[in-house]
């Protein structure tokens, strides 16, 4: 369905300032590959000239942006708030038009005895297995060669994507969503040395996600080795994540690419972790703490505060030891020159 650059208004909360020449819009698209009849935005000062030379139809702009720094009057321009936040409205509205859920459990899935679900009601696409016991709720859909495992809970209107595992006895909340490839509730990591060999360490324990989480594509959480793995409520864990056995994280964390959580570490809420982030075992990141990105916590770290470095210290405080680290080739030089000239002196003393 096309919006209308006044339904574009309502549906962001924005304020028209100019209208272009195009009323109706069919997608979104960034500034530099827009076209007439596309959406866009201006979320970041850096993508300023791309905002003058675009050729999208609208832009949702801030409120500071001058229109005298504008497109061509063709463009039209709405004021929000947020543009970030208001052009991930306009997508999902798109998106949702452009996925069909259509219910039903194709003949090539395998649905093994003793499985709950309405086929009236849930969609299972070719190649997905699911095992005895598992309960799949309403508006779910299951994609191409995903495997919910024996027992396994899922609840309503997620979306487990192609071959996403979910083994046995997990449970998964509301409005889940599993993208490609990840898997929930793999053995824990643990072993004993005994007569010098490994000998592997059952892991009897399970995963929770509660709602409205999502597992990016080949993240791993691990199932604990007994009791549960928790991710919180409303947490989003990016692609090639690993979350070890026995991890408890909050509520409305952010979890980026290719960060680790070793075992029995936990977050509070609204914690994030960015980029290649490290967490050792039995570590606690309390509410609301930042680690930025290749940051490493080796003790527990207070909440409300941002982090850097290896190990992990307060952000100005590891910004004023690489200030000094980055100087010492200077200092050095300035000693080498010192040195030099305490030579000079005491040569000419001894003469």
């Amino acid at each position: 369905m096309k919006l209308t650059l006044q339904e574009l208004a309502d549906l962001t909360g924005g304020k028209i300032i100019r209208s272009g020449a195009v009323s109706e819009f069919a997608g979104m698209a960034s500034l530099n590959e827009a076209d007439q009849d596309e959406v866009s935005f201006l979320g970041n000062d850096k993508y300023h000239q791309d905002y003058l030379n675009t050729s999208a139809g609208a832009v949702l702009i801030p409120a500071e942006t001058s229109v005298g720094g504008s497109p061509d009057d063709v463009v039209a321009l709405v004021e929000v708030e947020n543009p970030s936040l208001a052009f991930a409205q306009v997508v999902k509205h798109f998106v949702s038009i452009a996925r069909h859920f259509s219910p039903g459990v194709d003949s090539r899935a395998i649905v093994a005895d003793g499985v709950t679900l309405d086929p009236s009601k849930v969609v299972v696409k070719a190649g997905a297995i699911i095992e005895a016991g598992a309960v799949i709720g309403e508006g779910t859909e299951v994609c191409a060669g995903a495997v919910v495992g024996a027992n396994v809970q899922v609840g309503k209107n997620c979306l487990i994507h192609a071959n996403a595992t979910i083994r046995e006895q997990c449970v998964i909340g509301d409005r889940v969503i599993l993208q490609p490839g990840c898997v929930i509730g793999s053995d824990g990591y643990g072993y004993e040395l005994i007569d010098g060999r490994h000998e592997k360490v059952d892991q009897v324990g399970i995963v929770i996600l509660e709602d409205d989480v999502e597992i990016g594509a080949n993240t791993t959480i691990d199932r604990a080795r007994f009791g549960k793995t928790v991710i919180g409520e409303g947490s989003k864990i990016d692609n090639l994540v690993q979350i070890a056995h026995n991890v408890h994280i909050g509520k409305h964390c952010l979890i980026v690419a290719q960060s680790g959580m070793a075992g029995s570490s936990s977050l509070g809420n609204y914690v994030t972790l960015a980029a290649q982030a490290g967490v050792g075992g039995h570590i606690k990141i309390h509410d609301r703490a930042v680690l930025t990105a290749q940051t490493g916590a080796l003790k527990d770290l207070k909440g409300d505060m941002v982090y850097k470095g290896m190990p992990a210290r307060p952000l100005r405080e590891e910004q004023k030891k690489l200030a000094h680290i980055a100087r010492l080739p200077k200092l050095a030089q300035e000693v080498k020159n010192l040195r030099a000239r305490l030579d000079q002196l005491e040569s000419g003393e001894s003469s």
